[in-house]
């Protein structure tokens, strides 16, 4: 690349600290409004840059890249996932897809076990009946839930952020299991006495809690589809931080309200911010509007790794972070 500073346009508010840095390093155009831009806005966006920072909520297709032009060289994303991007097609078009893994894998664990917990404990039923002024003192029966320790944890992909949920359940006497593409080496299995599950069938049907940790792809789309979820106890408790397309929220949703499924904690939905308005009614499920992440320290972090992918990119070499898409 020329010594020129890189055009880069972000689609959404970044951290102060992150955006002052870009200023200083690139020709930056931010969002100051930070409202979502639409498809017809985003593509003008990849006319006119040399690097668009995306987040997960732009979607960004073949059609819309076959609109992008000369210009855009790089799509360096906010963030680890790259299901929102097709990028294939942008590397046949001579685009280079980054990302910012590793970041938010003890952000996200951490999540995992408060809706781990929150569900268990039934803590947002016992907030709301404390704002809502109705709690007429303590009760031995009142607000029962189960205890943590000695249930079986299934875990459904075993990367950064499951194994790092395992060292937490580990911590609260939770026994560990997983399902995941290829089995852990011993000594990492040992670390957190985790058991492997070849068949994901046989370990669903065992587990007490289980919790979704696997990226969105074609081969995860509905991976918890209604059969799968109908082999899990009707005692267990479901979590998702990951993405909400791997469950099939529908089949969930009427699990649950029959009483199929004891309880879920989710971060994620199938379709963004729509929300099934059924889940809401439900007093065994607490819903989060995907915080898994959402740290001031993760998020700095994230925009530090975005920077230094597209200063390298300016240097003239291979973005740290850059998505291959035979390994996606």
């Amino acid at each position: 690349m020329s010594k020129q500073k890189l055009s880069v346009v972000v689609t959404r508010r970044l951290p102060e600290v992150v955006e002052s840095r870009m200023k200083e390093l690139f020709d930056v155009e931010l969002n100051e409004t930070d409202v979502r831009m639409t498809r017809e806005e985003l593509a003008a966006a990849m006319r006119r840059a040399d690097v668009l920072v995306p987040t997960l909520s732009d979607h960004i297709d073949a059609n819309m890249l076959a609109q992008a032009g000369e210009k855009l060289k790089l799509i360096a994303n906010f963030g680890a996932g790259v299901d929102h991007i097709d990028v294939s097609s942008a590397r046949q078009r001579g685009v280079l897809v980054s990302n910012t893994p590793g970041v938010s894998a003890d952000d996200t664990a951490d999540m995992a076990m408060a809706l781990i917990l929150g569900v268990t404990r039934r803590i947002p039923e016992g907030m709301a009946v404390m704002q809502d002024g109705k709690w007429q003192g303590w009760s031995p029966t009142a607000f029962l839930g189960g205890r943590v320790g000695g249930r079986r944890l299934g875990i459904l992909g075993m990367g950064r952020i499951g194994f790092a949920v395992a060292r937490r359940a580990k911590a609260f006497g939770m026994q560990i299991h997983y399902h995941n593409r290829k089995r852990l080496r011993p000594e990492v299995e040992a670390e957190v006495g985790a058991t492997y599950w070849e068949s994901l069938d046989q370990m669903l049907a065992r587990m007490d809690v289980v919790s979704v940790n696997c990226p969105h792809t074609p081969s995860t789309f509905h991976l918890l589809n209604a059969r799968r979820l109908k082999l899990m106890k009707p005692t267990a408790v479901v979590v998702n931080t990951s993405r909400g397309e791997v469950i099939d929220e529908n089949a969930l949703t009427r699990m649950l309200r029959a009483g199929e499924i004891a309880g879920a904690g989710l971060d994620v939905f199938e379709h963004g911010h729509e929300i099934n308005p059924r889940l809401r009614e439900l007093p065994n499920v607490v819903l989060v509007p995907h915080m898994g992440s959402a740290t001031v320290e993760g998020r700095v972090e994230m925009g530090e790794k975005v920077i230094i992918n597209i200063k390298t990119f300016a240097d003239g070499h291979r973005p740290p972070d850059l998505v291959v898409p035979g390994l996606l």
